[in-house]
C-alpha cells in the first residue's frame, strides 16, 4: 500500500503488541506514508486493573530493548495516556499518519476508537490493520452471524473454511527515520522502571525476548519439538512444548510467521498429527481472542451465570500456599514453583494446579487468574481469562465441572520419572517414584530414608484430595438443584 504525503511528512507507528518489524502490516503501512517516527506508550492509566503484571514487564522491558536495537536506537518510548501523547506529537511535528495493529482487549478497543476519533478531527490519517491475529473476531461466525462458543466447530467449520490467513510480509529494508531530536517527555527504556520488581533473578537463561529470539526459538521448535508434539506436549520434562506464547503475546512473532513456517517444514515432519494438532493450538489462542471480543466481560464475570451462585471459599491462607507451592500436592508445588522462578508454566502442569485451586480448594478461578496475570511472562487476557473459565467450568466449551484432575495420578502418568517434579521439589528428590505425588500415603521408614518430616521439610496435604473432589461435586448438584427447584 503506498500513500501520497509530502516530502517531509512524520509517519507515527505506534508499536503495542507487535514488537518486530517483519509482517508488521502497520508499520509497513507507515513506512510508506512518510518519514518514520516509531514510538511506544506505555499505558498503565487505561489499563487499570490489567495493567500488565510484574513478570510481563520484565519481558517487556527486554523485547523494548531489543526492538529500540533494530531501529538503530530510534524508538521513542513514553508513558501515560496516549491521546496526550499523540496530539502533542501531532501538535509539535510535521505529523500526517499514524498508523497501529490492532489490540482485542475490551479497554484497548474503546481507547483506540476514541484515539481515532480525535486524530482524524484534526486532519490526522489513521491506519489500523490486523498483525496479531490469523481471522477477525467478527470473521469467522456461525451462519446466523452468531459467535461460537465450542472449540471445535469454532476451528473446523469457522476458521478452516473461512479466507486462509494472509502470508507473512517481508522486513522493510529501507527505513527512513524522522528527524526530530530529543522528543519532549520521551523516556528511556530503564525510566519506565520495568524491572521495579527484580523479576531478573527469576528468568529462566533459555528466555530471550526479542524478534530475533523468536525466530530462534520457531525454529528450534521445528526442528526438535514438533515431531511427537501431539503425546509430548502433555509431557512437562519433554522438549515438546514450543515456548512461543510470550513471544506471540508481545508480537515478537507473528501468528502467520508461525502457520505458514509450519505449513514450509510439513513435508519434514514424521507424523501428520503433530502439525495439525500444533495448528489447533494456534487456533485455541484465537478462540480465546474471540471470546474475549464478543464478551468483553471474559476477565470479570461467569460466561456461563449459573457459576454466579457457586459456593466459593475464602481461604487466604490456603490461597498463600498454593501461590508460594507449598501445598503438600508435589505436582502442584512443583508447577508454582516453575511459575515463580522462570514467569512460566507448562500447560498440563497449569491444568492441574488450576483445577486444585478451583476444585480441591474451592477458591474463586479468579483469584487464580490475578495470581497468573502477575506471574507469567506470556500473561494474556484473552487466554488467561478463557483458560481459567475453562478449568472451572464456567466458560465456554469448557471441562465439566466433574471433570476434576487428580494431581497424584497425572503426576504418575505425565511425569512417570519425576523429573519435572524433583527439579522444583527437590526436597523430595529421595524418595522413590512410588511415593513421589503422594508422599502423605508413604511408609514412615521411606520418609525417614529420604530424609522427609512432613509437615516440617515438605508440608501435609492442604487438603485430602478424594474427600475435597467429593465437597467440590456436591457444592455443584447443590448449586444446580437450587437452581432448579
Amino acid at each position: 500500500m503506498t500513500l501520497s504525503s509530502s516530502n517531509n511528512a512524520i509517519a507515527i507507528h505506534w508499536f503495542r503488541q507487535d514488537l518486530r518489524l517483519s509482517d508488521n502490516p502497520a508499520l509497513m503501512a507507515a513506512v510508506e506514508s512518510g518519514k518514520l517516527l516509531p514510538i511506544y506508550i506505555l499505558d498503565d492509566e487505561n489499563a487499570a486493573s490489567h495493567r500488565i503484571g510484574g513478570a510481563s514487564r520484565w519481558w517487556l522491558h527486554h523485547s523494548l530493548t531489543d526492538l529500540n536495537k533494530s531501529l538503530d536506537g530510534n524508538l521513542n518510548v513514553f508513558r501515560g495516556d496516549p491521546i496526550e501523547v499523540l496530539m502533542k506529537l501531532t501538535r509539535e511535528n510535521a505529523v500526517e499518519t499514524i498508523s497501529w495493529n490492532r489490540c482485542y482487549e475490551p479497554w484497548r478497543i474503546q481507547r483506540d476508537k476514541d484515539i481515532s476519533a480525535e486524530l482524524k478531527q484534526n486532519g490526522v490519517n489513521v491506519i489500523s490493520m490486523n498483525g496479531s491475529l490469523l481471522w477477525e473476531p467478527w470473521e469467522v461466525l456461525k451462519s446466523d452471524r452468531t459467535p461460537y462458543r465450542v472449540f471445535t466447530p469454532y476451528y473446523r467449520k469457522g476458521c478452516l473454511n473461512s479466507t486462509e490467513p494472509r502470508k507473512p510480509m517481508r522486513k522493510h529494508q529501507n527505513l527512513t527515520f524522522a528527524e526530530t531530536g530529543t522528543i519532549d517527555g520521551s523516556h528511556t527504556i530503564s525510566e519506565l522502571n520495568l524491572l521495579a520488581l527484580n523479576w531478573e533473578i527469576k528468568r529462566d537463561p533459555d528466555w530471550t525476548p526479542g524478534e530475533k529470539g523468536a525466530q530462534d526459538r520457531l525454529h528450534q521448535f521445528l526442528d526438535d519439538g514438533i515431531d511427537g508434539y501431539n503425546k509430548g506436549r502433555n509431557f512437562p520434562s519433554t522438549e515438546n512444548s514450543s515456548n512461543l506464547s510470550p513471544h506471540l503475546h508481545f508480537g515478537e512473532i507473528s501468528p502467520h510467521q508461525i502457520w505458514y513456517a509450519l505449513a514450509f517444514r510439513e513435508h519434514m515432519i514424521k507424523n501428520e498429527e503433530d502439525a495439525d494438532q500444533f495448528r489447533m493450538e494456534l487456533a485455541w489462542r484465537e478462540f480465546s481472542y474471540s471470546l474475549l471480543y464478543h464478551t468483553p466481560d471474559l476477565p470479570e464475570k461467569n460466561l456461563q451465570t449459573k457459576f454466579d451462585a457457586f459456593p466459593w471459599r475464602k481461604n487466604m491462607a490456603a490461597l498463600e500456599a498454593w501461590q508460594r507451592g507449598q501445598t503438600g500436592i508435589p505436582l502442584v508445588d512443583a508447577g508454582m514453583r516453575e511459575l515463580w522462578q522462570t514467569g512460566f508454566m507448562h500447560n498440563r502442569v497449569r491444568m492441574v494446579a488450576a483445577s486444585f485451586l478451583v476444585k480441591n480448594l474451592m477458591i474463586d478461578w479468579r483469584e487464580g487468574a490475578r495470581w497468573f496475570w502477575d506471574c507469567l511472562v506470556d500473561a494474556d487476557l484473552a487466554n488467561n481469562s478463557a483458560s481459567w473459565q475453562w478449568v472451572a467450568g464456567c466458560g465456554a466449551d469448557a471441562a465439566p465441572y466433574f471433570r476434576i484432575f487428580n494431581p497424584a495420578t497425572q503426576g504418575v502418568r505425565f511425569d512417570p520419572k519425576g523429573e519435572y517434579t524433583r527439579k522444583y521439589v527437590p526436597e523430595l528428590t529421595g524418595l522413590p517414584d512410588k511415593w513421589l505425588f503422594n508422599p502423605w500415603e508413604a511408609p514412615k521408614e521411606i520418609l525417614e530414608a529420604a530424609g522427609i518430616t512432613l509437615g516440617e521439610t515438605y508440608p501435609e496435604p492442604l487438603v485430602d484430595l478424594k474427600t475435597s473432589r467429593q465437597d467440590a461435586l456436591d457444592a455443584y448438584a447443590d448449586m444446580k438443584a437450587r437452581q432448579s427447584s
